[in-house]
């Protein structure tokens, strides 16, 4: 035996034990992190491959993510538990470790359906909505976007007129996360004064809501058309305080601040999973992990992982201590996504053949943040935002 065969085996850690990143976080943090990441692993993980492939999220999951406490979980009151930013972004990361369409499904129930009635609602339709869909016994969504205006949502076609005393919504929603799954809308539509917020309940006479099919991306997640044909609802169903657009993008960046962590959720599992294929993977009669170019890649690959946590927490704290900037989310989720999506695709290209199987995650991770890098911003409007930040000019008008 050779003096390097007697050597210990050199200590190795995991992408993220390498930055220490949970010397960052305080204990209730760090509970809430391994709670929601032993959930994912034991009830999600296990038929996201056939929850991918066929298409479908089972409407039970409500439910059980009810259970868990993470639906509205950075909500106070109403049943939600009140945690910090920090603690709702980590379960937001651990969730999108299982899959995005898992991620989305939370943050589309708790950041824009419950944060809009929580910030912009009545007392009685904060008591009515908030509790049941705390609790996974309700389903919403929220119809901001339209097939011709996604990131121009001020150019909205949906509209609700006065009749009497009711309101009568008509218009399409398009790309509407939880549509066919919901039992509550909130919609967002120009009126004389503005744009206003609705809440549709969704049996209510002239809403349909139409799946759309044959997606290559998100699979694991319910996406869906929304049509209201003269829609008739009570004065009551408007949310008092949403007035203006600044209310549907102020969801928005509620929802926005959960994909700066959330992304990073995909990234890792990813990585920890390449690692671990690469490891037992030989190639020429030793470890590909042997490789200096698989090296080289793992090691560029971390870099990016554990940079975007810090700025996650960064931003988290921020959040938690004075609120956070609409442009610096923009910052988190341009970075994070952007990197999130380099890392899913260079994982696969170290899976080899093996990485075009649903049976490794990194290229359904990929395929979803395809969408996530669109969805809530896309990267051109994300990279204006901070340019408007800079330099003072709105170069997107």
């Amino acid at each position: 035996m050779t003096a390097t065969d007697s050597r210990p085996a050199a200590k190795t850690y995991t992408p993220l034990g390498l930055f220490d990143t949970n010397r960052l976080l305080d204990d209730d943090e760090r509970d809430i992190a391994a709670t929601v990441r032993a959930f994912v692993d034991a009830k999600l993980k296990p038929n996201v491959e056939g929850w991918f492939e066929s298409a479908t999220l089972p409407r039970e999951l409500a439910k059980e993510f009810g259970n868990l406490g993470v639906l509205g979980m950075h909500l106070d009151g109403y049943g939600c538990a009140g945690v910090n930013a920090v603690s709702y972004g980590l379960a937001c990361m651990e969730l999108e470790a299982g899959d995005s369409g898992f991620r989305s499904f939370v943050s589309v129930q708790g950041s824009l359906s419950m944060f809009s009635i929580y910030r912009y609602g009545s007392e009685e339709q904060k008591q009515e909505w908030l509790p049941r869909l705390a609790a996974g016994d309700a389903i919403g969504c929220f119809g901001l976007t339209e097939p011709d205006f996604g990131s121009n949502p001020a150019g909205m076609r949906t509209r609700a007129r006065r009749d009497g005393g009711d309101w009568v919504l008509n218009g399409t929603k398009m790309w509407i996360t939880n549509g066919n799954l919901a039992d509550v809308a909130t919609v967002w539509a120009q009126t004389d004064d503005g744009i206003r917020g609705f809440l549709v309940p969704t049996d209510t006479p002239g809403f349909t809501a139409n799946e759309i099919h044959r997606k290559l991306s998100l699979r694991a997640s319910v996406t869906s058309e929304l049509v209201l044909d003269n829609v008739r609802l009570p004065a009551s169903a408007q949310l008092p305080e949403a007035v203006g657009l600044g209310a549907p993008l102020s969801c928005l960046n509620e929802a926005r601040f959960g994909i700066v962590f959330g992304s990073l959720g995909a990234a890792r599992d990813s990585l920890e999973t390449a690692i671990a294929y690469a490891g037992a993977r030989e190639v020429f009669d030793k470890p590909l992990t042997a490789y200096q170019l698989t090296q080289e890649k793992l090691a560029n690959m971390t870099l990016e992982l554990g940079k975007g946590l810090l700025l996650a927490i960064h931003l988290g704290r921020i959040k938690d201590a004075e609120g956070v900037r609409p442009e610096q989310v923009s910052l988190g989720k341009l970075n994070n996504v952007r990197e999130s999506l380099a890392i899913a695709r260079e994982c696969r290209t170290l899976l080899g053949g093996s990485g075009i199987t649903l049976e490794y995650s990194p290229l359904r991770h990929a395929n979803n943040l395809e969408s996530v890098l669109t969805y809530e911003g896309t990267s051109e409007m994300h990279l204006l935002a901070i340019g408007k930040a800079l330099t003072g000019q709105a170069a997107f008008r």
